[in-house]
């Protein structure tokens, strides 16, 4: 069983590859944009590793996309300690370019005039724009990166929810930022996260950070296994009377992070071409360890 695991995730890695490594690219260099054009210049702090290239840019002079590389190839190296190689593979990518991409960018920006007083306006471009970009590297499977890594690390190891240990990161930078920037950037920081937010889900599946699943299938042991032992969230089999479904179809539910949805319903598909499911909106998940 685990061989086979190992073949849907290579199948799924592989799938439209081409076209993924293109939108990744295309997203970073967006993003590049976003910080150099709208975050750098009103130094707003938006928390991750933008926001402690944003402190150390303004304490020390130190370049925003050298300070990005270091952070985020920390991260990639503890990913690599703790994590392991398949998720340590898809934050290898941006890794490497986004630093790039942002020494590229600052090269250009300054010669693009933007009027960076209406801090209002610059807050609602930088969060649905960056939160368009994030929403497609994780739709595209990959991912960008950077403090998260710590964040699933904490999880795997500790059980700490990602959501949680993400709030006390993000904020204990975001505090700093507000505490050289002025209390004001802390209501903006915290608006731009927000609206981030919500255009990554937008792009992703419409709303919620959480969907809920119900799949029938002929597989329904495989395909547990799979969500269980290859993703790591939970699912269970429903006690269905035989008579509802023809053949040996079984029901299973699960709840999953908007974030796995395209490695769940891409490996399910392989397992089981032929089953069914549904998705919906999980608005409220009382485990908190999903």
């Amino acid at each position: 069983m685990e061989t086979v695991l190992d073949d849907i995730v290579k199948i799924i890695t592989r799938k439209n590859l081409g076209l993924r490594i293109l939108t990744l690219l295309t997203c970073l260099l967006v993003l590049a944009f976003v910080y150099n054009l709208l975050l750098l210049p009103t130094e707003l702090v938006p928390g991750g590793v933008n926001g402690i290239a944003i402190l150390t840019n303004y304490l020390y002079d130190i370049d925003s996309s050298l300070m990005i590389f270091l952070i985020s190839g920390i991260c990639l190296l503890f990913s690599a300690m703790f994590l392991g190689k398949e998720k340590t593979i898809v934050s290898l990518a941006a890794t490497f370019i986004y630093p790039l991409f942002v020494k590229l960018t600052s090269l250009i920006t300054p010669n693009i005039t933007i009027d960076h007083n209406d801090v209002f306006l610059i807050i609602i471009f930088a969060g649905v724009i960056g939160g368009i970009a994030n929403g497609y590297i994780y739709k595209t499977g990959f991912s960008n990166g950077g403090l998260p890594i710590i964040s699933q690390i904490l999880y795997e190891h500790f059980k700490i929810p990602v959501t949680k240990s993400s709030m006390v990161i993000n904020g204990i930078i975001i505090f700093l930022g507000s505490f050289f920037f002025g209390w004001s950037m802390l209501m903006y920081a915290i608006i731009l996260i927000y609206i981030n937010n919500i255009m990554i889900d937008k792009v992703l599946l419409q709303i919620s950070s959480n969907k809920a699943m119900f799949i029938v299938t002929e597989k329904g042991k495989e395909v547990k296994d799979y969500i269980i032992n290859r993703l790591h969230h939970k699912a269970m089999i429903l006690d269905t009377p035989k008579k509802i479904f023809h053949k040996n179809n079984q029901t299973l539910f699960c709840v999953i992070p908007t974030r796995d949805y395209y490695r769940v319903t891409e490996g399910i598909k392989l397992i089981d071409p032929n089953l069914f499911y549904v998705v919906e909106d999980a608005y409220e998940v009382k485990n908190e360890d999903i």
